[in-house]
């Protein structure tokens, strides 16, 4: 009896090193966390002057990939931008009118939400997560919590964000980015 205990014990730790082993493999971690219109992202990233893995994080957290979501409050789009949002970015980056049409095209998302990352990048002084904090909240609104010295631009300080869905947020997009750069860093550089 004794005899096929142990062989039950060692049977159990076999397959849960397995399990483990498994679900520890980057396979496993690519099929959960997968990343769709890489093409684009890369292309618009490298474009921008972004890390393409913040770029994917963002559509990640905004629309998990579906390009027709439309929020309640009126963002559509793989990256979620509001009406005013991409009429502004038209406006100001001098896009090609057509753009206006095609905002829910994958293709121009990406584009207009990575020329906005890069101009939030710059008037944040290249600080990610005030950069991402200001894509969910409004450039305006985290300049005036950073000025205010309301929040310190640190994920680390992310409690002291006046809105609960931003912190969620950044922590959510965050969680995203590190996890991208882990299953497909080495792939991607």
């Amino acid at each position: 009896m004794r005899f096929w205990r142990k062989k039950r014990v060692f049977a159990v730790l076999l397959v849960t090193f397995l399990v483990f082993l498994f679900l520890s493999s980057s396979f496993v971690g690519r099929y959960i966390y997968p990343i769709s219109y890489q093409h684009e992202i890369r292309l618009y990233a490298k474009k921008y002057e972004l890390d393409p893995f913040l770029v994917a994080a963002v559509i990640r957290v905004e629309t998990n990939y579906q390009p027709h979501m439309e929020s309640k409050k009126g963002a559509y789009g793989l990256m979620q931008l509001m009406p005013d949002t991409s009429s502004w970015i038209i406006e100001k980056a001098a896009f090609d009118d057509t753009y206006r049409n095609q905002l829910d095209q994958p293709a121009v998302s990406i584009e207009l939400g990575a020329w906005y990352l890069n101009w939030m990048s710059k008037q944040f002084g290249g600080n990610m997560y005030a950069m991402i904090a200001g894509y969910n909240a409004g450039h305006g609104k985290v300049s005036r919590w950073l000025q205010e010295k309301r929040w310190d631009g640190t994920l680390s300080n992310a409690q002291q964000i006046p809105y609960g869905e931003t912190r969620h947020y950044l922590q959510r997009v965050t969680y995203y980015y590190h996890k991208y750069h882990k299953l497909y860093g080495e792939e991607w550089k």
